[in-house]
């Protein structure tokens, strides 16, 4: 039987992709060049996302692939920033640019930390991941939005973890300019043994495409807590690639509230055995918000554990997407693969829209998925109203409790507070209204 051949790129999506790069600058010299001009290479030939693509068919593309970026307006939430009681390294961002005046001195024990744009040099050892996750990622399905920001990405932070750094890294990301235009690829390598908390906030700018790729060696640890930005027409993109070694863990968290259109990719691979590998979400949307989280994970080693927890609060036509895959290969035994995926429509306007998918190549494993998309359980509304609370806030309570499961995947009890405390903060805050 002759082999299938790959399906060719549709031609719109090849224009698409041309305007885009026409209207950016390719970072020319150093260690990274190999890989961006790959990158670019494969750019060309794969195209940009187009709504008849399989894993675009819930999330229209179209301004995150055009080639200016619309006008969002800033916002200030009159509050005080996330984790701003917490220490820690900042490394700010603003509209995409690195401000060495409001980021601290990046020496900290136990890390060593680069921008990409000051490392000229030709050997570095992030070559030997920036844009290698990437382009693994890219099968058996393109993400081409990744490919665009390993070749255009000017800035982010290269950081090599080497032990562990006595407060977490924080990436602070500020907008201001109504059309900024932002591309940031950061590189994270924790070494064998070594341990990291990365925290990750702020709206970036109008419009947002970012890369992580994130490289656990063998007993490595790597937490990443992330909360998006408040701006209500920002646009984001972003994508973590990672890849674990033997009994590493790599754990993701992600709050969303606010934004006109957001789009969260993680792509792990499990290598080695024994490792553990955790992602969740819990996005809140009000009107005018699509969120769309897109999850793959493959086994590729003996008794691997992987969670995928994500919760979306929808209301006023919101729209919320989940697609997630498990993949076990062959001779992944032992493997546990948990996906849940659940929404709660506060009316008749909202809508969740859900792909789950498992895949699996061993016969010893214990996999499970499982949507659910409902309203507020009347039942248990009545219950508190009986008891003097009203609706309003009886829902928040009840909004707070659905949100749960997916909090819960925060392994820091204070760092997990301070998202409750957000999460409350938001809904009251719209209860006042």
């Amino acid at each position: 039987m002759a082999l299938l051949k790959p399906k060719a790129p549709e031609p719109r999506a090849l224009e698409i992709a041309e305007a885009r790069i026409d209207a950016l600058t390719l970072p020319e010299g150093g260690w990274a060049e190999p890989a961006r001009r790959d990158a670019l290479a494969r750019l060309r030939a794969d195209g940009l996302p187009i709504r008849r693509d399989e894993y675009w068919k819930y999330t229209k593309p179209d301004t995150l692939t055009a080639p200016e970026a619309p006008e969002a307006a800033t916002f200030d939430a009159g509050e005080p920033p996330v984790f701003d009681a917490f220490d820690r390294l900042k490394i700010v961002f603003v509209d995409g640019v690195f401000d060495a005046e409001a980021s601290d001195d990046l020496a900290l024990e136990g890390v060593e930390i680069e921008r990409l744009a000051d490392s000229r040099a030709d050997i570095h050892w992030a070559k030997d991941v920036y844009g290698q996750l990437e382009a693994r990622g890219q099968s058996p399905v393109k993400r081409p939005l990744a490919t665009l920001n390993t070749a255009f990405a000017s800035d982010g932070i290269l950081v090599r973890v080497t032990g562990k750094p006595s407060k977490p890294l924080s990436l602070i990301y500020h907008h201001e300019a109504t059309r900024s235009d932002a591309i940031l690829h950061h590189v994270v390598k924790v070494e064998e043994g070594a341990e990291v908390t990365l925290l990750e906030s702020g709206p970036a700018a109008a419009r947002f495409n970012k890369c992580m790729e994130v490289e656990v060696a063998d007993t490595g640890t790597f937490r990443h807590i992330r909360a998006q930005g408040r701006d209500h027409e920002r646009r984001a993109v972003t994508h973590i690639f990672g890849r674990l070694g033997r009994e590493s863990v790599f754990q993701s968290f992600t709050l969303t509230a606010n934004g006109v259109l957001t789009r969260n990719e993680v792509v792990l691979e499990l290598t080695g055995d024994n490792a553990i590998a955790h992602v969740a979400g819990a996005c809140m949307g009000d009107g005018d918000f699509h969120h769309d989280d897109t999850v793959f994970i493959t086994h590729d080693a003996v008794n691997c554990e992987s969670r995928q927890v994500f919760k979306k609060v929808l209301r006023n036509g919101a729209v919320g997407v989940f697609q997630g895959k498990i993949l076990v290969e062959p001779g992944a035994q032992k493997t546990d693969g948990y996906q849940i995926s659940q929404s709660l429509l506060l009316d008749d306007d909202s809508t969740f829209q859900a792909k789950p998918e498992l895949e699996i190549y061993a016969d010893d494993v214990a996999c499970s998925h499982g949507s659910t998309s409902g309203a507020i359980d009347e039942e248990a509304l009545f219950y508190l109203r009986s008891r003097g609370i009203g609706e309003a806030e009886a829902t928040n309570y009840l909004t707070l409790a659905f949100l749960a499961e997916a909090v819960q995947e925060i392994a820091d009890e204070d760092l997990q507070a301070e998202i409750v405390e957000r999460i409350s903060a938001w809904l009251f805050r719209r209860q006042a209204r």
